[in-house]
């Protein structure tokens, strides 16, 4: 199981490297800095998806749920929120030093 969870949050961590390297590429091109935020991203990889996932949020729960809530993450830099849960999840499945007690 904590070898999984090393795969995905090195996973994640690659995925936020590239993000962060392509960041950096379109503002170094445009002169200014700039961020690609999660719902670009997720908009250019799979729109339809988006939009089901938002329209089924506001269909089982209360609209203002994804106004305040999810459009508010959604905004976040995607280098970012990668970088985090990789980091998150590297900590979680980090391999424990074991210690040895010797009782004379």
């Amino acid at each position: 199981m904590k070898a999984l969870v090393r795969f995905l949050a090195g996973c994640l961590l690659l995925v936020a490297v590239i993000l962060a390297v392509y960041d950096g590429t379109v503002s170094r091109a445009n002169g200014q800095v700039s961020f690609a935020t999660i719902q670009d991203t997720w908009s250019a990889i799979s729109p339809t998806s988006l939009k089901s996932a938002q329209n089924s949020v506001q269909r089982n729960a209360h609209p203002l749920v994804w106004t305040w809530g999810i459009a508010k993450v959604l905004q976040l830099p995607a280098w970012a929120v990668f970088g985090v849960f990789g980091l998150l999840l590297a900590y979680a499945g980090r391999r424990r030093r074991r210690i040895n007690i010797y009782a004379n």
